[in-house]
């Protein structure tokens, strides 16, 4: 057995891999820090690629995949947010974000979705986030890139489904967890975090049983099933508040 991890430097994707080894994975784990996947690499008990790169770049992802086309589970975690008025923000921090937590994941998954379709087996996780159900007034292009992801792994997972494929995708959809995300968009949180660790191993406990979505404590599924009840106006006022008090 063996899984692609990117983002596998630092948190979820990191622990990720430390759980994936203790149950026999072989892995590649992709980030652009080596030092920190050489550290890694030491404490896994598997066999271990290391690939040093930015999945932001298109030409990349079509490498890694060339490179690593054997693959029996594929997590497509790299990602961050950026937190601030819409009108506000930089720019190119934004394109680098949608180039990221968009066109990355759609690029990785379409190739290894494919590949895992012709040999009908292989799973695919990718991380989204609670906010992937939600409007997200001053973290606005962040929770439009994981509502993207949301619907694009639901909309090829039914296709998937249709042609009775073995093959299936996996959707983590997290509140906060304690990670450095909240240092690279710029946020706190009022609500507890969860441990990326417990996040993890949820992820991959479900994505292996073949669960769709994935949402790991009991608050965050309440939150959930709330949001889905409320009329869009009133979740994107309550949400927009949400936001201002998370401001550093």
């Amino acid at each position: 057995m063996k899984a692609l991890v990117t983002g596998a430097s630092s948190g979820i994707g990191r622990d990720m891999a430390r759980y994936l080894s203790s149950l026999g994975y072989d892995l590649v784990i992709v980030a652009r820090r080596e030092n920190l996947l050489e550290e890694l690499k030491k404490d896994l008990k598997t066999n271990v690629e290391i690939e040093v790169l930015d999945v932001s770049k298109e030409e990349n992802c079509k490498e890694l995949f060339e490179k690593h086309k054997d693959i029996d589970l594929l997590i497509n975690n790299a990602g961050f947010g950026l937190f601030g008025e819409f009108t506000e923000i930089d720019l190119d921090k934004e394109i680098s974000l949608i180039d990221t937590n968009i066109k990355a994941t759609h690029i990785l998954t379409k190739l290894y979705a494919k590949s895992m379709k012709e040999k009908n087996k292989g799973k695919i996780l990718n991380v989204a986030s609670i906010a992937g159900f939600m409007t997200g007034p001053l973290m606005s292009a962040y929770y439009a890139s994981k509502n993207y992801v949301v619907e694009l792994s639901s909309g090829i997972n039914e296709e998937l489904k249709k042609a009775k494929s073995n093959v299936r995708i996996s959707i983590l959809c997290p509140g906060p967890v304690d990670t450095n995300f909240n240092n690279v968009a710029g946020v706190r949180f009022s609500v507890k975090s969860l441990s990326s660790e417990y996040v993890a191993k949820y992820a991959i406990d479900k994505t292996l049983k073949g669960k769709e979505i994935i949402i790991p404590g009991i608050g965050i599924k309440i939150l959930y099933g709330l949001n889905k009840l409320s009329p869009r106006f009133i979740s994107t006022e309550l949400a927009y508040h949400t936001q201002k008090s998370k401001k550093k």
